[in-house]
């Protein structure tokens, strides 16, 4: 008799030659990889809020089921509405702010977006209740992404933990306690929500999350075409190749690996992606390596941007400030002034480097970046080159031949950088 880990497998290696992105109602707890797209898109969760006068108020929703019991998912909702700076009325663009790894649902977060503008969610893909947020005597909030991980309480009807053996260990036989599947599903369901908000503008959406929450915004922007600009920070697919960190832990599930891959590995998703999408991201990043990252963003079919900046530090706060990002987000939402547009990076056999650009604001800075070192990507040392800033392109002399990875980036006078996609040989 066929186990039902082992015919999950199966149906796996199936999905991988035929993509599998949507399921009919009933199959979802049985085929990893496969989730019911049209329920999550159309099902408003049920939900409660603590208090609804509060600035950043305590919203749970229903998640999705595991063992055949609904589960509950903590987040933090705020708006210019809740904040009280808000007109009667007033409609607003909405966010999903997804956390990562050893992350929460971040007060800060939402109260940055909710005074950019924005309706704003941050949930908790952990099954935790993160801890009050506090305020000053003036109304401001207190710092709070600092805040002691002991101090979040795991819910009674939380969903499954974010661990390893929750990401990988699970895969195959049914599907809901598979961590990638629940955090995918609750970050649409997040959307779906806040969509259905009178105060928020259901056709003006967009999504970004930070390393794991990278990872579970390239799946969500991949499942969900409601959204219309996507920013996952540091998060790709390809992890079971390269130097990905993640890598061993794929690797040992021996023969269920493909299957992983299949059904969780962004990279399987990916190409059906069409939301505009901001990838941001370090040359040096060891959590998420270029090579995963470059193979990540060219399968992508919908238009892309690139922020590839030298040595970019790994971390929430690190990931969520980047001015990029709402300039890149306002300008789809809001119709304000975009990122600079970067061409095709082309390199001559004289080691002339020049890439085209269109921008409505001024160009001020730009270099070529690069390296000729081998060994783990996050110990090389790289180089820089200033660009000459013509009309309409940028131009640098002097790659080596022995350069093996490099890119341009671009600085216009908002100090927003743009790259152009990496270069390797």
């Amino acid at each position: 008799m066929t186990s039902s880990r082992s015919f999950s497998v199966l149906l796996l290696a199936i999905c991988w030659l035929t993509p599998c992105v949507q399921a009919e109602e009933g199959a979802s707890l049985s085929t990893p990889g496969i989730w019911p797209i049209d329920r999550l898109k159309s099902e408003v969760p049920a939900y409660r809020i603590e208090d609804p006068d509060a600035k950043i108020q305590t919203l749970i929703y229903e998640g999705e089921m595991v063992d055949g019991q609904a589960t509950e998912v903590f987040s933090f909702y705020a708006s210019p509405k809740t904040l009280g700076i808000g007109r009667e009325g007033e409609q607003y663009p909405g966010i999903v702010l997804i956390h990562g790894g050893g992350g929460t649902a971040f007060a800060d977060w939402v109260w940055m977006w909710a005074n950019r503008g924005y309706a704003a969610i941050a949930m908790d893909l952990g099954g935790r209740r993160a801890p009050d947020p506090e305020f000053d005597s003036s109304g401001k909030l207190k710092p709070y992404a600092g805040h002691k991980r002991d101090t979040r309480v795991r819910l009674a009807q939380g969903g499954p933990l974010d661990g390893h053996p929750e990401k990988f260990d699970s895969i195959g036989g049914r599907i809901d306690d598979d961590w990638p599947y629940h955090a995918a599903a609750n970050v649409m369901r997040a959307h779906t929500l806040i969509r259905s908000f009178p105060e928020v503008d259901a056709d003006r959406t967009a999504v970004t999350g930070i390393s794991w929450g990278g990872y579970t915004t390239c799946l969500a922007a991949s499942l969900d075409d409601r959204f219309k600009a996507s920013v996952p920070v540091y998060g790709c697919g390809f992890l079971h190749e390269g130097e990905s960190v993640q890598k061993p832990s794929i690797d040992g599930l021996g023969d269920r690996r493909d299957a992983w891959v299949a059904a969780y590995d962004p990279g399987s998703h990916l190409p059906k992606c069409t939301v505009p999408t901001l990838w941001v991201n370090g040359t040096h990043d060891i959590h998420y390596v270029l090579d995963s990252y470059a193979k990540s963003y060219a399968k992508v079919q919908g238009p892309r941007t690139m922020r590839i900046e030298p040595r970019m530090p790994h971390g929430h706060q690190a990931g969520w400030n980047p001015p990029e990002i709402q300039i890149f987000v306002d300008s789809i939402l809001r119709d304000t002034t975009p990122l600079a547009s970067v061409g095709t990076l082309q390199v001559s056999d004289n080691g002339t480097v020049t890439v085209p650009f269109q921008s409505d604001t001024k160009i001020v800075q730009s270099a070529l970046h690069f390296t000729t070192e081998t060994g783990l990507r996050s110990k090389r040392k790289w180089q820089t080159v200033d660009c000459v800033i013509a009309d309409g392109k940028v131009e640098a002399e002097g790659l080596p031949p022995e350069a093996n990875t490099w890119l341009v980036t671009l600085t216009d006078e908002r100090g927003a950088l743009v790259s152009t996609e990496v270069g390797f040989r």
